[in-house]
């Protein structure tokens, strides 16, 4: 597997991982006052999601300016 495919399956997991955080999170704070490692802890994934999830946002980009295309103009493409 190549590190696009390996990046996008991180994302979907982890992305799990902080969904059952934060149900864990209000579910804490039905019952209470949470203890601080469970109000924190959505925060760990929510940075791995950032990071990958930017990481993919680029990769369009990445791959046109890799071809040497660019981003196209429709209006530049016209004259």
């Amino acid at each position: 597997m190549n590190l696009n495919i390996w990046i996008r399956q991180g994302h979907r997991w982890v992305s799990i991982a902080f969904t059952l955080a934060v149900i864990a999170n209000f579910v804490a704070m039905g019952l209470g006052e949470p203890p601080a490692w469970v109000v924190y802890s959505p925060l760990p994934p929510l940075f791995l999601l950032l990071f990958t999830g930017l990481y993919m946002f680029a990769l369009p980009y990445a791959a046109k300016l890799r071809r040497g295309r660019g981003i196209s103009d429709p209006v530049q493409n016209s004259l």
